[in-house]
């Protein structure tokens, strides 16, 4: 059927049918041709037929500058591939989130199948995993993690609280690494390309009187180094994982830091020369399998300072932590989202929006909204209350949302995306509030068109 567009405007246009039959197909036909710039009589565009993937589709002419802003997908390049959201991205800390007391939280689970395309939109979401935790290497972690939430996780979407001192291992040649089990921190400070590794266990093997309480297993015996300290210089301490011996390391870590520039067994006059201390996160407590919050390396950081200004008599000790709130581990998590996203997704450009959803509010809100007030795009921070958190208590850094579990926390930023984008499409969706004029006498003006009745029609044919 054709448009009274398709007809020379000299003379008035007819069709076969009713007179209410006509006024809407006109309607119809000049509706169409606004919307979607497409003439009557062609066969349906592909933005009709096969629109974006969203909750709802704009009518509107599709551009790529404009698609490229408003779909928060990326069309996939092979038939077996799934659609990808471009536009935003998750990261998630894990104990107290994901996972607790070794087991995972039964709507962590399912917030990966979502993450990973089992969704109403079928779209897959790139995600990384920032945490505090550390003392094993990031595979090990990650092999641990994807046993416990049942999917693939790779050591490239992965950061521990002592990720980013691998930056540093250029810098330090000697180093003293503290926490974690057996030889783990030593073996991943090596992996990090730290030259030379010290144990407090190498010590304590050097002069068992280092810690009078404590005293090696077999197996720390065994594992521990030997060797000649006279002539050694720690360059830089770092606290890699919590301390399985909170004596027997404060202690040790205290004589270097009142040493003459990190030579063991030697005491500063000015308690001032000792080398720089480094602790891979600052998180006083953290969830475990216990029904309260447990103490973390926070804490020991706390102890180090008070124990050393009172031992030098008022001497002041600054130590440095890394792991979140601070600036630079989400600078660092910037990096690697930026990777993770462009060598497994292919993306480019940065998401317009990451939500980070966290537990604690002192560490993962904290960091994440003071990390938004300088980030380049958004970071948006969303607590959950199945970790440290507790709920009806105030937190004492309030996040963009609060939700019950992680699965809400998905589901919140997937569905705030989608309504955002649904709303920017029907913000600049055409208005039909200059249709032509559907008339029944000449058209006489260049905007109206005539229409005829039936009986016009009959009077023609009889004429012809």
């Amino acid at each position: 059927m054709s448009s009274p567009l398709d007809q020379p405007q000299q003379s008035p246009s007819f069709h076969r049918g009713s007179f209410t039959e006509e006024i809407e197909n006109a309607r119809t036909d000049l509706s169409r041709k606004l919307l979607l710039g497409d003439a009557p009589g062609e066969s349906p565009s592909v933005t009709e037929t096969a629109p974006t993937l969203s909750p709802s589709t704009s009518a509107a002419p599709s551009t790529p500058e404009i698609d490229a802003t408003d779909s928060p997908v990326t069309p996939p390049e092979g038939e077996d591939e799934a659609l990808v959201a471009d536009s935003f991205a998750f990261a998630f800390d894990i104990d107290g989130v994901l996972v607790r007391g070794g087991r995972a939280i039964p709507e962590a689970i399912e917030a990966m199948k979502v993450l990973n395309g089992d969704n109403k939109y079928g779209i897959k979401i790139p995600y990384i995993f920032l945490t505090n935790g550390g003392g094993k290497s990031e595979a090990e972690r990650c092999g641990d993690l994807s046993r416990q939430l049942e999917v693939d996780i790779s050591p490239a979407q992965f950061i521990c609280g002592h990720t980013p001192m691998s930056e540093m291992a250029t810098k330090y040649n000697t180093v003293l690494v503290v926490g974690g089990e057996g030889e783990k921190c030593r073996t991943v400070a090596q992996s990090y390309g730290f030259k030379d590794v010290v144990t407090p266990g190498d010590i304590i093997k050097a002069d068992s009187a280092t810690t009078p309480f404590r005293k090696l297993t077999p197996e720390e015996l065994k594992n521990s180094k030997e060797r000649d300290f006279s002539d050694v210089v720690i360059e830089a301490i770092f606290v890699f994982a919590d301390s399985r011996d909170w004596a027997g390391d404060l202690q040790i870590i205290i004589d270097l830091a009142m040493s003459k520039g990190g030579r063991i067994g030697t005491l500063s006059e000015t308690f001032e020369e000792g080398p720089p201390i480094y602790f891979s996160h600052n998180d006083v407590v953290w969830s475990a399998a216990h029904e309260h919050v447990r103490l973390g390396m926070g804490a020991l950081r706390g102890i180090v300072e008070y124990t050393f200004q009172e031992v030098t008599k008022g001497k002041k000790l600054t130590t440095h932590a890394f792991g979140k709130p601070q600036i630079g581990t989400f600078e660092f998590a910037t990096r690697l989202l930026k990777r993770w996203r462009k060598n497994e997704h292919r993306l480019n450009a940065p998401p317009n929006t990451v939500y980070f959803v966290g537990d604690t509010p002192e560490s993962d809100i904290r960091g994440t909204n003071l990390f938004n007030e300088r980030a380049e795009n958004d970071w948006y921070s969303i607590l959950v209350k199945t970790g440290v958190y507790q709920d009806g208590t105030e937190p004492a850094y309030k996040p963009r949302v609060t939700v019950d579990t992680v699965l809400d926390a998905v589901n919140h930023g997937i569905e705030r995306e989608m309504q955002r984008r649904k709303d920017r499409q029907a913000a600049r969706k055409p208005k039909l509030t200059d249709m032509p004029k559907l008339s029944l006498e000449d058209g006489k003006d260049v905007n109206s068109f005539a229409v005829m009745s039936p009986a016009e029609e009959r009077e023609i044919e009889v004429v012809v």
